[in-house]
């Protein structure tokens, strides 16, 4: 149907006018505005490659094998080096919200000359940019779209207790000391390191809000100004970023588990490692009418959580 016909016998035609000029505004401003508050897509790199049309997306998950070696002059056997893939298909679904005006609220504010108000636009944007943020994290089962933190690729740690206090936790009644601490965080980094002969070398480290607190306001030592986190990235300059990430304090491990966890996240932020699959941004379409209310729909969609490299990626619970 014609959505300028549908204007027209419900609108005059200057309210048409108005009206579609200060929708133009308002999807405008909701495509515009931003919420620091999701993470997500600022601590994963963002895929768009897939076609919006697309039901799944097939990827291979890669493992490099095989070592040079010294050879002499005459050798007619080389050491073979390959990659090692395994095949994966993930689902791509589709999230959408929408929101509306009714022809009394288009009138009055034609009558009044006031704009639209945007409040309802930017509320439905940051309620597709939550459930974005949510996939992107946990994933869904239901839908077979995998996150972050629930990636059956990545494999699990528990950090140790410390060598001198024998506690776990960071934080807390009992918790470890700033050099137990220390020792967790460059542990993290040297274990990917060696576990793949330095083929993988993270360069971000991701943390629950009170652990990240904690290492830039405690003090290694007594007497010293030095903080955990300026010692520790001082010396790890592979290490560019350390970021405070809600979703990680209180995290279910497994769809099984009947505790949870605070977790670190030590990963190479790359495109090549892991990506967030979004193969269609948010988009607003054409107002709709339906009774005495024009409803604008609004959907994006969405594939989860790739990873490529599993080895570049490592997860530290029950800090």
């Amino acid at each position: 149907m014609n959505p300028d016909k549908i204007f027209t016998e419900n609108l005059d035609a200057e309210e048409t006018v108005f009206f579609t000029r200060a929708l133009e505004y308002v999807k405008k401003e909701a495509y515009d505005i931003k919420y620091a508050e999701f993470k997500a897509i600022k601590l994963i790199p963002v895929s768009t490659e897939a076609p919006a049309g697309a039901k799944t997306i097939t990827y291979e998950s890669y493992d490099e094998v095989g070592i040079a070696e010294v050879i002499g002059n005459y050798a007619d056997v080389l050491p073979r080096v390959d990659i090692k893939g395994t095949e994966f298909t993930v689902k791509v679904k589709s999230v959408g919200d929408s929101y509306g005006y009714n022809i009394q609220e288009i009138q009055e504010a034609k009558m009044a000359g006031k704009p639209l108000n945007a409040r309802r636009a930017n509320a439905a944007r940051k309620a597709y940019d939550r459930k974005i943020n949510m996939l992107a994290w946990y994933g869904d089962t239901k839908y077979g779209i995998q996150g972050f933190l629930s990636n059956t690729n990545i494999t699990a740690s528990t950090v140790p207790a410390g060598t001198t206090s024998g506690n776990v936790p960071w934080i807390g009644a009992s918790p470890k000391n700033p050099l137990e601490i220390l020792e967790d965080l460059n542990n993290a980094v040297t274990n990917m390191i060696d576990l793949t002969l330095g083929i993988e070398v993270p360069d971000t480290i991701l943390l629950p809000v009170k652990q990240y607190a904690k290492i830039f306001t405690t003090k290694l030592d007594t007497g010293s100004d030095t903080t955990i986190a300026s010692f520790f990235l001082a010396n790890n300059p592979s290490i560019t970023s350390i970021e405070w990430v809600n979703e990680l304090q209180d995290v279910n491990p497994s769809p099984d588990a009947g505790t949870t966890a605070s977790v670190m996240i030590v990963y190479k932020k790359d495109p090549e490692k892991l990506t967030l699959e979004l193969p269609m941004p948010y988009t607003q379409f054409a107002p709709q009418l339906k009774n005495l209310e024009y409803v604008v729909p609004a959907y994006g969609r969405c594939g989860g959580v790739i990873v490529y490299y599993p080895l570049s990626i490592a997860f530290y619970e029950g800090i």
